[in-house]
């Protein structure tokens, strides 16, 4: 049988957030270098993270990512405006109700906007379909 998708997204708006813990970039950086031990995803880069200060001064805050061997793991906060956005895109399920409740522990988060989807219905997974194309690798997911 073909396993179709290629896993879930989520993806949470924070409102009403630590302004210090959302400002800081050490913690951030250690959020998300432990959160991929936790929900037993594989690091391949330690988390890049740094201020941010664009063109609008009220957009200013921290952006971080940690690429893992499933995909990746995001946040960006806008520190004058109580707000970041987190993102979790993985090929390998996870406990998405645990990594919610971590987000909102870590960062004191009131106000939380979830969403989570299945990303890619129509990849094929199936070692059927990969030993038809040739010079395609097996997938590592």
């Amino acid at each position: 049988m073909m396993q179709n998708g290629f896993g879930p997204h989520l993806m949470m708006d924070c409102r009403g957030v630590s302004f210090e813990k959302c400002s800081d970039l050490q913690y951030v950086w250690h959020f998300l270098d432990t959160l991929p031990d936790k929900i037993g995803m594989t690091k391949i880069t330690q988390p890049y993270v740094f201020p941010y200060s664009g063109l609008i001064p009220e957009d200013e805050g921290i952006t971080g990512v940690v690429v893992i061997a499933e995909s990746h793991i995001t946040f960006h906060s806008f520190t004058r405006k109580d707000y970041f956005f987190f993102d979790l895109f993985s090929c390998k399920e996870f406990d998405t109700d645990y990594v919610i409740q971590e987000v909102i522990r870590a960062f004191e988060v009131q106000d939380p906007d979830i969403h989570c989807v299945n990303r890619g219905v129509y990849f094929p997974r199936n070692a059927e379909f990969y030993a038809k194309v040739p010079g395609v690798p097996a997938l590592s997911c």
